[in-house]
C-alpha cells in the first residue's frame, strides 16, 4: 500500500511538472511574440504551478519515507534506492517516475534559462528606448554656458 500511495503522489507531481513546462513555453511564446501585455498573467500562472509543486513535494517526501520503511530501508532513502529495493512491478514503475523527473527537470531548467535571457534582453531594449525619449538634452554652447537642445523627432516602435 505505501508503494501505491507513493506512485499516486509521483504521478501527481509529474503532471504538475508537465504543466509547469507548458506554462513556461507559453511564457516564452509571449516573450518572443512581443505580446508583453499578457506577460504578467503568464508569470502568475508559472508562480501558481510552482506553489502547487512545493505542496506536492512535501506530500512526496512523506510518502517516500513510508515506502522506504515498507521495503526495509531507512527513512530518507532516495527514489532510486526505493526502486532498487521494491518488488516487481513497483521497481520498474518507480524507475520510470525517476527517469521522467530527470527529463522534465532538464527541460524546465533549459526553458526557464531561455526565458530569463529573453526577459533580460527585453528589459535592456526597453531601457534603451526610454533613454532616447528625453525631451531636452543639456549640453554646453560655444561660450561654455549650459544650453538646452530641443530634441528632434524620434520614432518609437509601438510593438515593443
Amino acid at each position: 500500500m505505501p508503494l501505491s500511495r507513493l506512485s499516486e503522489v509521483l504521478w501527481r507531481e509529474r503532471h504538475l511538472l508537465e504543466l509547469l513546462l507548458f506554462k513556461l513555453e507559453e511564457e516564452q511564446l509571449i516573450l518572443t511574440a512581443g505580446r508583453t501585455r499578457w506577460l504578467s498573467h503568464a508569470t502568475r500562472e508559472v508562480d501558481n504551478v510552482l506553489d502547487e509543486i512545493r505542496a506536492a513535494d512535501l506530500g512526496r517526501a512523506l510518502e517516500s519515507e513510508d515506502a522506504a520503511v515498507a521495503v526495509g530501508l531507512e527513512p530518507g532513502a532516495s527514489l532510486n534506492q526505493i526502486a532498487a529495493a521494491a518488488p516487481e512491478p513497483w521497481d520498474e514503475l518507480l524507475r520510470a517516475h525517476r527517469d521522467a523527473f530527470v527529463s522534465l527537470t532538464t527541460e524546465i531548467s533549459s526553458l526557464s534559462a531561455g526565458n530569463r535571457e529573453l526577459l533580460a534582453m527585453s528589459n535592456r531594449a526597453a531601457q534603451e528606448a526610454l533613454a532616447t525619449l528625453q525631451v531636452t538634452v543639456r549640453t554646453y554652447d560655444g561660450t561654455g554656458q549650459s544650453a538646452a537642445q530641443v530634441a528632434v523627432a524620434q520614432m518609437v516602435d509601438r510593438a515593443f
